[in-house]
């Protein structure tokens, strides 16, 4: 299972978590929601832990889409039309902007590579006229972490723009720390599919604490804690995360995240733990898939510095898709983006399934 950067393994104690929300709906019908509660507030801590922030910043969502256009929806779009993207963006952000663009939103995306440079590029872009900054902490195609972010923040700072920060290729297998990246101010979005093993259904929005943003898109949910209301008349928001609330929704994914979380901190998997498995697995994949000696033509491992890559091994080949189908046939999960084969480990995986997993792309290739 070489797709650890799309969707890793769930534990074991995901399946107990998942029977007791069954049983605990069951048992309770309507009152269950108290335990449900009590559920994502456990989910948000440990977010919270990956990001070196306060739980009380997040936001809890089903999906990344979710929570961005909620966010998007909180802006003043009457006023700034005009968004800062790059062309390295997941397709959450990209479809979106797309479409926006057709009602007349600009879109300016900022070319990803070469990513040594991505962050001053996307600050100078940001103007008065902008409306936000949406970029990745770390390509989905490339596995590039993005240096520099703090200063996109500080240009954000400078023009009253809000930063959104997509952190799911960088949560729980790149530690990540609010704080020491500069990004206290920054909106940060993710989830729990990838390198966090929790499954569906479950992502974050971090917000800045102090926000008063009230999201179009709202759900009732949004209005349990109102702390500072509208005017008379008006519609009333919690400050802070629980504005981005949404509404009803199934709480079984909270039960197996909280569980999971609570099964990596028994086993000691923190951030740094998971960081230098990672580092050392991509290592091995790359030097075994260089000793090949393939022609550069016919396939390559992108160049990135092994500190500055991410959760998985990028190889450029005209053929990506086309292995990455003749891999599953062989019982190597693997997975390609545009001309880019992504071989993503994961914990569970051995270095003799790395190695079985490259002698098999080389039969292939050749």
């Amino acid at each position: 299972m070489l797709t650890g950067h799309s969707h890793q393994a769930w534990p074991d104690v995901g399946f107990e978590a998942q029977q007791r929300a069954w049983l605990e709906a069951a048992e309770l019908v309507d009152d269950k929601w108290e335990r449900a509660a009590a559920e994502a507030d456990r989910v948000r801590a440990g977010f919270a832990r990956l990001l070196g922030d306060s739980a009380a910043n997040i936001a809890l969502g089903q999906n990344t889409h979710e929570l961005v256009t909620r966010w998007l929806s909180a802006l003043p779009l009457r006023e700034r039309r005009r968004i800062v993207t790059t062309t390295g963006e997941f397709h959450t952000i990209r479809r979106q902007l797309d479409r926006l663009a057709e009602e007349g939103i600009e879109a300016v995306r900022v070319a990803a590579r070469p990513v040594e440079d991505l962050a001053d590029r996307a600050a100078r872009a940001v103007d008065d006229a902008t409306l936000a900054v949406m970029m990745s902490s770390v390509l989905f195609e490339t596995a590039e972490i993005v240096p520099g972010l703090e200063r996109v923040a500080a240009a954000c700072e400078r023009h009253g723009t809000p930063l959104l920060i997509d952190a799911y290729h960088h949560l729980n297998v790149v530690p990540f720390d609010v704080g020491a990246m500069g990004l206290q101010n920054a909106f940060i979005t993710g989830g729990g599919y990838k390198y966090c093993q929790l499954g569906e259904g479950n992502c974050f929005l971090r917000v800045p604490a102090g926000t008063a943003l009230r999201p179009i898109l709202t759900g009732w949910f949004a209005e349990f804690e109102a702390l500072s209301r509208a005017p008379s008349g008006g519609v009333a928001y919690a400050v802070g995360a629980g504005a981005f609330a949404g509404a009803t929704y199934d709480p079984t994914s909270h039960y197996r995240a909280a569980a999971v979380f609570d099964f990596h901190v028994a086993q000691g998997l923190t951030p740094e733990r998971l960081r230098a498995i990672s580092v050392r697995q991509v290592g091995l994949l790359a030097g075994e898939f260089e000793a090949l000696d393939t022609d550069p033509a016919i396939a390559r491992v992108e160049e990135v510095p092994a500190e500055r890559r991410g959760g998985f091994l990028a190889i450029r080949t005209p053929r990506a898709s086309d292995l990455a189908r003749a891999l599953r046939q062989a019982s190597v999960f693997a997975d390609s983006r545009g001309d880019i084969l992504r071989l993503g480990p994961a914990p569970y995986v051995s270095d003799d399934q790395l190695r079985a997993a490259i002698a098999t792309l080389s039969r292939l290739i050749t």
